[in-house]
């Protein structure tokens, strides 16, 4: 069923949904995940109108198993023209793989906190930020796209309330690093709107444009519609979502599933704010994909469309 749309003033006429679902969404997944149906799922995405799709990380097998097949994807994945496929990469090793593969972007990942850092990457915030930045240099070099994203911007699980001051720092250096756009995370789920609009605008008070900026919201506390309609309205245009809801951090445990793909774009086309993607093709592929994973969807729009027909 379509709803009318009823637009609000101040807000982008159209957002990009940068879908993370099949890095992000799978990669915290007990249960191995087949290459067959990772590469399904991409295409099922691209088909529902996802024109950013980040496909998988190029990290060890031994910290995230779930992606330990990310080389032998990258080699099948079909040419969408028109289509983003980034994959994350977390070293010079992990660039290395990323060259050898084809692949025309990537994404660095940095932390606002020395103990994320540490848990995540073994190495302090300075340290990481400075290796990630050698990254991201030498991507923008060879000729790559380049995004970066900064974790645990809102709060961190060791150490509490974060300075958004440090945030600011740690975007302004992936952005001279060559990063054409930094996505601002909510790792675990913390954040509410007052927080998101005093980050954004301490970050435009620094200079950073919306325009290079992304938000990147965990649901964990209900949280994650809120934060984005906040994000909009300061003029974000760029919004990380993942199908079904799936996801978290298998560094931050307190870290769940992402924001819905299906519940951001109902949203947005609620809003009269155009994405050009089908939301209902999209539900029919989250509900896909919780058959493949054996349980159900968590969006609430995938649960709201279940009882309707589907291929």
């Amino acid at each position: 069923m379509r709803w009318a749309a009823v637009p609000l003033d101040s807000l982008p006429g159209a957002v990009n949904v940068y879908e993370v679902g099949p890095r992000d969404g799978l990669q915290n997944e007990p249960g191995r995940v087949p290459l067959e149906v990772k590469l399904e799922l991409i295409a099922r995405l691209v088909s529902a109108g996802l024109r950013s799709v980040e496909v998988t990380s190029l990290v060890r097998p031994d910290a995230v198993p779930q992606l330990a097949d990310a080389d032998e994807l990258l080699a099948r994945l079909p040419a969408s023209p028109g289509v983003r496929h980034p994959v994350l990469v977390p070293n010079q090793r992990g660039l290395d793989r990323a060259l050898a593969a084809g692949a025309r972007e990537v994404a660095v990942f940095a932390s606002a906190t020395d103990s994320f850092a540490r848990h995540n990457l073994n190495r302090d915030r300075a340290e990481s930020t400075r290796l990630l930045v050698e990254v991201a240099r030498r991507a923008v070099h060879e000729g790559l796209a380049v995004r970066g994203y900064v974790s645990m911007c809102f709060g961190d699980p060791w150490e509490g309330d974060v300075d958004p001051h440090e945030v600011v720092r740690v975007v302004a250096e992936l952005l001279a690093a060559g990063c054409a756009e930094v996505s601002i995370g909510d790792t675990i789920g913390v954040a509410t709107p007052g927080a998101v609009h005093g980050l954004l605008t301490l970050l435009m008070e620094a200079g950073v444009g919306v325009d290079v900026l992304a938000v990147h919201f965990h649901d964990t506390y209900g949280q994650a519609l809120a934060n984005t309609l906040e994000a909009l309205r300061c003029g974000v245009a760029t919004v990380d979502a993942s199908a079904g809801g799936l996801g978290g951090c298998p560094f931050a445990r307190s870290a769940t599933g992402n924001l819905a793909t299906e519940d951001l774009v109902f949203m947005l086309d609620g809003l009269g704010i155009a994405t050009g993607i089908d939301v209902e093709a999209l539900a029919r592929t989250s509900l896909w994909l919780a058959r493949q994973l054996g349980r159900p969807s968590p969006s609430r729009v995938v649960q709201a469309m279940a009882g309707e027909p589907r291929p």
